[in-house]
Parts: C-alpha cells; sequence; structure tokens
C-alpha cells in the first residue's frame, strides 16, 4: 500500500518551501480571519485572567489591539470585572485608561484595591454628549499612550462602529464598548453578551459569557463565569 503525504505541498505552484513559509506565515499572523479553525490561532492573545474564558477565544484571551462589544441587558452584571485583569496589565505597561461617560460613579478605593492605579485611568463624564464622547473615543484609539479604552454607548450605527474599529487598528489601542443592544452588522472584532441567573441569592452569581462574533471563530460559543452582581 501506498501512503501519499502532504499530497498538496507536492501539487504547490510555490518553489521549494515556499509552500510551507506561506503556511507558517498564515498559521502565526492572529489578526487574519481563519473561519472555524480555533486550533490554529495559537496563544497570541492576552489571558483574561478566567481560565474557562480563554478557553473558548481564539488566541486564548483579549486581542492586542481593536473594537470589542461587551452586551449585556443592564449595567452592573459583572460586565466590568471580565476586564479587571486586563486593566492590570494596561497599567503594567505604564499606559492609560481611558473612561468615557460610565453609568455609575467610579469607587477609587476599589480600584486601587482591584491594583489599579487611579493616577492613570482618565475620565470623561456621562454628562458628555454622544457626540464629543465619541470623538474622544475615536482620538483616545488612535494614540498609542492609551492601552485600553472604554466607553457606554448604545444605539450606535454601523457606521460609527467601523470608524471606532479603524481607529483602534491605526492606533494599536484596544477598545471595549458597553452596549445594551446587538449590532447586527457591526465591524468589531470581538462581541461578547453576558446573561445574568437572578435565581441565584449569592452576590457572585454564574452568569453565562457568550462569544457571539471574534476573528477566527463564527461559532457561537459560551462559558459560566462567577461574576460579583450586586444586589
Amino acid at each position: 500500500m501506498t501512503i501519499i503525504r502532504n499530497q498538496a505541498e507536492s501539487r504547490s505552484p510555490f518553489p521549494g518551501g515556499a509552500y510551507r513559509e506561506i503556511d507558517e506565515l498564515i498559521q502565526g499572523n492572529p489578526a487574519l480571519w481563519r473561519g472555524c479553525d480555533m486550533a490554529g490561532q495559537g496563544d497570541h492573545g492576552r489571558s483574561t485572567g478566567f481560565a474557562q474564558l480563554d478557553d473558548i477565544l481564539p488566541g486564548r484571551g483579549w486581542p492586542d489591539k481593536g473594537l470589542m462589544e461587551v452586551i449585556s441587558p443592564q449595567w452592573g452584571m459583572g460586565e466590568l470585572q471580565l476586564l479587571i485583569p486586563l486593566m492590570r496589565s494596561v497599567i503594567e505597561q505604564g499606559k492609560w485608561i481611558l473612561w468615557i461617560s460610565p453609568p455609575y460613579l467610579l469607587y477609587a478605593p476599589a480600584l486601587t484595591q482591584a491594583g489599579i492605579n487611579t493616577e492613570q485611568v482618565l475620565l470623561v463624564d456621562q454628562g458628555t454628549s454622544c457626540k464629543d464622547a465619541l470623538w474622544t473615543m475615536e482620538k483616545a484609539l488612535q494614540t498609542e499612550n492609551c492601552g485600553l479604552v472604554l466607553a457606554w454607548q448604545n444605539w450606535l450605527p454601523d457606521t460609527v462602529l467601523r470608524r471606532l474599529q479603524l481607529a483602534a487598528d491605526s492606533g494599536d489601542t484596544l477598545g471595549g464598548l458597553f452596549k445594551h443592544n446587538v449590532s447586527k452588522h457591526s465591524q468589531s472584532i470581538m462581541k461578547l453578551k453576558i446573561k445574568g441567573s437572578p435565581g441565584e441569592s449569592s452576590r457572585f452569581k454564574g452568569s453565562e459569557v457568550t462569544v457571539v462574533k471574534a476573528r477566527g471563530n463564527f461559532r457561537p460559543m459560551s462559558t459560566r463565569i462567577k461574576l460579583y452582581q450586586p444586589d
């Protein structure tokens, strides 16, 4: 019996080892959309701090840059807690974190206790107009001084989301957009959806986190994470 291995390479139109070099280049590019093949992504992302979430994310963590949407039916469902380890990482890199129009007042002692140096946190308050808030977010995403830009905005048209995604790419910055509604045709590179468990009595409730969209994976995948949810 004759076994033919690597038949595709033997018929490759590329000379010598060029086929193998191209394949290695594809395998090593975390920004390349590769359909449902998660195995080829490798460990290119920044760990979320939650092993069960890393397991379902292409690259096993947050992307280094781009716009991601975090969707929840209401604020305070633990959505911000998901990003605490990421915020610590950004602070350790000596970069700024910008908060734009958060729905609640920031409680500095809690951030400090979580290991976040508030001297590296900038705040655009809730009274800022939507137009000014989006302008600020776009400019912040374009600068390398900000390692993370977080904004709370609903009902943004897809054209605006596309502009924010392009800004994040140009500045090598990661942006997080907290929303209640789902955009069907947004250009963000990642979309997460959080669903709480109202029946649980503990403040640390098992929330269902679904990766609705991510580069490298078309199929929604879910996991359960204990997140703090005040009563």
